[in-house]
């Protein structure tokens, strides 16, 4: 019968058993695999740039389709943009926006927000009433400091609601004077239509 050869033993000299044997002993007393193990965090440690900002001092810088708080935009005369439509009452899907519309005194055809209300509590700044809105009178600020005790400051009502949109957005939009009463179109030059006599 032939002697398989992986089944033979290996035998060294005592002197290379006690080299094992201290070799073993000295990564013990030193805990090597701890060592080993916190490489990454010791060569880290070394090399360390901070990227902790110092929040109320330092502000990250926000993406361009950031979407914070909501608000109610102007004309640049100062006259409110939002007609009154109920569209982005319709589109909100957590029914934050509640709006009382009224029609303009001598002017039937023309409707405007006579009371505007929001709960923030329940919006998920998904942007659809800002979509929905015919006239662009609502718009995403960049606000989103809006930490309260009271939950009962995050129901915004029109004036505050204006006052976001004064704050946030300071460059207004010019209102269009020859436009279709029921037509949104905003900084559009209309060639075709005749002079508005005064």
């Amino acid at each position: 019968m032939k002697e398989n050869p992986y089944n033979r033993q290996i035998t060294r000299s005592p002197n290379h058993q006690m080299l094992n044997h201290f070799k073993t002993w000295i990564k013990t007393i030193t805990f090597y695999e701890i060592l080993v193990g916190m490489k990454a965090t010791l060569t880290h440690l070394l090399h360390y740039k901070p990227i902790t900002l110092q929040y109320p001092h330092e502000k990250r810088t926000l993406p361009d389709t950031y979407r914070g708080m909501l608000a109610l935009l102007r004309y640049d005369d100062g006259t409110e943009k939002c007609v009154g439509c109920d569209l982005c009452e319709a589109a909100c899907p957590s029914r934050v926006i509640k709006v009382i519309s009224a029609e303009v005194p001598d002017e039937p055809t023309k409707r405007f927000a006579k009371e505007y209300y929001m709960d923030m509590t329940r919006c998920l700044f998904c942007g659809l009433c800002v979509q929905a809105c015919p006239v662009d009178a609502l718009g995403m600020t960049r606000e989103y400091e809006w930490a309260v005790y009271d939950k009962r400051q995050l129901l915004l009502n029109k004036p505050q609601l204006l006052a976001i949109g004064d704050r946030a957005f300071p460059v207004r939009e010019k209102k269009l004077e020859l436009q279709h009463p029921n037509v949104a179109f905003f900084n559009v030059a209309f060639k075709h239509l005749p002079p508005k006599v005064s």
